[in-house]
């Protein structure tokens, strides 16, 4: 095995206005990233890893763009590019106005399927309400070169509610005209069992926002049409598997219980009622956990007895010369690493975790058509990393 070089060493100092939150917007120059290189070697070969860039405050989802260049949202409410050299942007205007506390924040940033044609992007954030309330919303927008524009907000989470936890949220499209969107119960544990309230459910809407007639709870009395599946806790990875049209979705458990769940349509994934998890206080289910299963509501497709703290979800498909190729690729937070599970079809035959030498917490993953994958880390000088995975 190759030396790995420290983690001490493979973070370079932020630039002094991008270690105080108060003066981020104020920066007009971002720093320049400094690209450095270093190995890790996995059970399948070397693993590749390039830093792009830095000087991000906890950013929270990647974009890629067609000519190289990237799109990241940081949590405070900030959506920055970055260009293939890893040159960061000052902040883009038109964001939307975003609740910044605890876990909320500017969430999720996809583009558009049509994007080649509109240059429209979308967003997930947590969205101020009266009284300090907020919930999850998705709003869409015209992406120009320094700025948003054509705002449309095209989803909000009702009620909302008071409290800084369990926003989600991702986005994934379906390539069938619809839009799915993730998001938490705000910590509310019952809300996800109560089906004329949109906390703890995931959701699936058209493209334009409205509501298909198909979805499983349309024209049902006190449930939201909106709702695609429900008993959902905190689900803040969403893809869809490109070889199948199948989506996949990954949620936190609480203390133990992180599981992948396969939604479908109408189906209860039983968040409180059974839970593998335990109260983070007593390490004993929660009082409205009657156990691990329970007639009408479904088992996790793949569960993990201690929470790596799930967020963002991609697939590595389609890249036969690697030794990559048919992975599902997760980012774990307490974990601090990138959880790779080998598929065989929808089986999950082997797990490895990687980059725990960088002690960051991973916030999302994405892979490109080239067949390199794109890592942010959430710290106060987040990073843009890009692996390269082993050939065979």
């Amino acid at each position: 095995m190759r030396p790995t070089m420290p983690s001490s060493l493979f973070r370079a100092q932020t630039a002094l206005c991008c270690m105080l939150p108060l003066a981020l917007n104020a920066c007009a120059q971002p720093p320049t990233a400094v690209h450095q290189q270093q190995q890790e070697l996995t059970a399948e070969g070397e693993l590749r890893i390039d830093r792009l860039a830095h000087g991000l405050h906890h950013p929270w989802a990647v974009a890629l763009l067609p000519d190289g260049s990237f799109l990241v949202s940081e949590r405070p409410g900030r959506l920055r590019r970055i260009s293939a050299t890893g040159q960061l942007s000052a902040a883009l205007a038109g964001v939307p106005k975003v609740f910044a506390e605890g876990q909320g924040g500017l969430l999720d940033v996809v583009l558009d399927p049509a994007f080649a044609s509109n240059q429209r992007i979308w967003l997930s954030y947590a969205e101020p309400g009266p009284d300090d309330t907020a919930g999850t919303a998705v709003a869409t927008a015209t992406l120009g070169k320094a700025a948003l524009s054509n705002m449309r907000v095209v989803y909000r989470q009702e009620p909302k509610l008071e409290g800084p936890n369990h926003f989600g949220s991702r986005i994934a499209f379906d390539g069938k005209g619809h839009v799915f969107i993730s998001q938490g119960e705000r910590n509310q544990k019952e809300l996800a069992q109560q089906l004329d309230k949109l906390q703890g459910k995931l959701v699936r809407l058209n493209l334009d926002g409205s509501i298909p007639t198909d979805n499983p709870f349309v024209g049902r009395a006190n449930a939201r049409p909106e709702i695609w599946s429900y008993g959902h806790r905190n689900m803040q990875g969403l893809a869809v598997d490109p070889r199948s049209g199948r989506l996949w979705q990954s949620e936190h458990g609480p203390r133990g219980g992180d599981e992948i769940n396969l939604p479908e349509a109408g189906k209860n994934y039983g968040w409180p009622v059974i839970s593998d998890g335990m109260n983070y206080l007593t390490n004993l289910p929660y009082s409205e956990t009657i156990g691990r299963q329970a007639p009408g509501m479904e088992r996790p497709y793949h569960v993990w007895a201690k929470s790596p703290a799930l967020s963002g979800m991609a697939f590595f498909v389609g890249h036969p010369e690697s030794a990559w190729n048919n992975s599902l690729l997760l980012g774990a937070l307490a974990g601090q690493s990138l959880i790779r599970l080998r598929l065989n079809g929808d089986r999950i035959v082997a797990e490895e975790r990687l980059l725990g030498t960088l002690r960051s917490r991973i916030r999302d993953v994405r892979a490109s058509a080239d067949g390199h994958i794109y890592v942010l880390t959430d710290e106060d000088d987040g990073q843009l990393l890009r692996l390269t995975p082993p050939k065979r």
